[in-house]
């Protein structure tokens, strides 16, 4: 994945954070035994989700025709064609 900068976006960096802060403020409220703030860290979660899909299609995402998986096969560069 590193080879296709899969996941170096705006779109892909947010949604990761916020929803790692979701899961953070989820794992303390499990821990102190309140289901509403558990709850309220899983909402947080989803709404990482949400934004990062947002994002991406506001264009802060990857395109997905720079994506190698989803080209076909004859766009490809044969092997040995550098030139």
């Amino acid at each position: 994945m590193s080879g296709s900068s899969h996941g170096h976006t705006p779109a892909a960096w947010t949604g990761v954070i916020i929803a790692f802060i979701g899961f953070c403020v989820a794992g303390v409220f499990m821990v102190a035994a309140q289901p509403v703030g558990f709850w309220a860290g899983m909402v947080v979660v989803l709404l990482g989700g949400a934004v990062g899909g947002v994002m991406r299609m506001m264009g802060l995402g990857q395109p997905k025709s720079n994506h190698p998986v989803h080209q076909v096969a004859g766009e490809r560069e044969p092997a040995g064609a550098k030139g």
